[in-house]
């Protein structure tokens, strides 16, 4: 006898007010009020990221139930993209609208991890609008794609805070997902998708006729 599919359950969820409270909709700059827009988003298990229009991160920590603030020095421009990691560190990668690009490494209260906040910044490769990050599962490789095509490949060394870049590939148009496994890297763009192997430095192209 054919067993009956159990009923599918739709549920309804309502907004984060929460979290939403705790970011503010406007920011006075000098003598001017400036709309705060949410322009990126990630979440895991432990963190729920928010990037905005004025370039600060706005990272809440599930577990504490607590919002914390960071930001780029100098110039205020829209946060593009944020990437969350918890492996033995949490780390949060952020891009922007010029293509600046930073990981922070975040405080930790459990016994070994990190106690200080730190920052790394990819050196200025990137020129235009970041639209992808990807990290490897251990937090020792990022890769950052942005609108013009670039592809920058950053090595980390969390315990020596070293951070070393460099362009690894450049698509003729706009980088519109990475994701990372096993020393090959999948990349989307508008035209096509490809496999990028790290160690050989070769591209696979995924199936044969460009997007439309």
């Amino acid at each position: 006898m054919a067993s009956v599919a159990s009923p599918v359950i739709f549920k309804e969820f309502c907004p984060l007010y929460y979290l939403l409270n705790a970011i503010p909709t406007k920011v006075q700059k000098g003598f001017r009020s400036i709309v705060v827009y949410l322009t990126a988003l990630d979440t895991n298990g432990d963190y729920i990221a928010v990037g905005s229009s004025i370039g600060m991160l706005y990272l809440y920590c599930r577990h504490l139930n607590q919002m914390k603030k960071y930001n780029f020095e100098g110039k205020c421009e829209s946060i593009t993209f944020v990437k969350l990691l918890s492996c033995f560190d949490d780390l949060v990668a952020v891009g922007t609208a010029s293509g600046r690009v930073a990981v922070f490494q975040l405080v930790s209260s459990l016994p070994g991890r990190n106690k200080q906040l730190r920052r790394f910044d990819v050196a200025g490769i990137h020129k235009t609008s970041i639209t992808a990050l990807a990290w490897s599962p251990n937090g020792m490789k990022l890769f950052s794609g942005d609108d013009k095509g670039k592809i920058v490949y950053s090595a980390l060394d969390l315990d020596q805070g070293i951070c070393n870049s460099s362009l690894v590939l450049e698509e003729p148009s706009s980088i519109v997902q990475l994701d990372y496994n096993q020393k090959v890297l999948l990349v989307s763009t508008l035209q096509r998708t490809l496999l990028f192997y790290t160690e050989e430095k070769s591209v696979k192209q995924v199936g044969t006729q460009p997007r439309k």
